[in-house]
């Protein structure tokens, strides 16, 4: 599987994540077959795997409000 290419992979964390110690978040990590999603908290833990095309969906649907709470 693409467990190589994460354990290579540089981890990303949002820069409002540093405001509460930098543990409560999500990192995300560019592969060549698209994004890595895990939990900051447990970085040796599963990852979730995105293509280009699904990562993109996903950020434009958040951006539109699509999973806000109503």
């Amino acid at each position: 599987m693409l467990a190589h290419q994460l354990n290579g992979a540089v981890w990303r964390k949002g820069s409002r994540s540093n405001g509460n110690g930098g543990n409560n978040c999500v990192e995300v990590a560019f592969i060549d077959e698209g994004i890595a999603v895990r939990d900051s908290k447990n970085q040796t833990g599963p990852a979730l795997l995105f293509t280009s095309a699904e990562w993109t969906a996903f950020v434009d649907s958040a951006k539109d409000g699509e999973f806000d709470i109503a």
